[in-house]
């Protein structure tokens, strides 16, 4: 039995758009916030923190972590940030020597995106 074009358009649309979410996100604040993980190991110590807190929410330890949970948890994110008065820096440039929770929290996403499969990111 085929499923009906319209239920795989929109399951297509509902990835294509997980995808998005994480892609976007990694280019806002995952690459350069990364890197200065990487190059602070205070900092890169908090991401793993909050990236367990991120992986314990979704279950993480007993199914796998996969896009549309990540990018979920995202956009989830982000809107309860919103409503209680949290906006994404202004400008490109992101201080890391002190990001803020929601900063980190959104850089253990990345963290944990870069960890799957590299084919569910294309």
């Amino acid at each position: 039995m085929r499923a009906p074009k319209d239920r795989v358009a929109t399951r297509r649309s509902a990835a294509v758009a997980a995808r998005t979410t994480l892609t976007t996100l990694t280019a806002a604040v995952g690459t350069a916030g990364l890197a200065a993980a990487h190059a602070n190991p205070g900092l890169l110590a908090e991401v793993d923190q909050h990236a367990a807190g991120v992986r314990d929410s979704l279950d993480g330890d007993r199914r796998p972590l996969t896009v549309a949970a990540l990018a979920g948890y995202v956009d989830g994110l982000r809107e309860a940030a919103a409503e209680h008065g949290w906006t994404p820096p202004a400008g490109a440039e992101v201080d890391w020597s002190e990001p803020d929770w929601m900063l980190t929290r959104l850089l253990a996403v990345c963290l944990l995106a870069r960890g799957l499969d590299p084919r569910h990111l294309a």
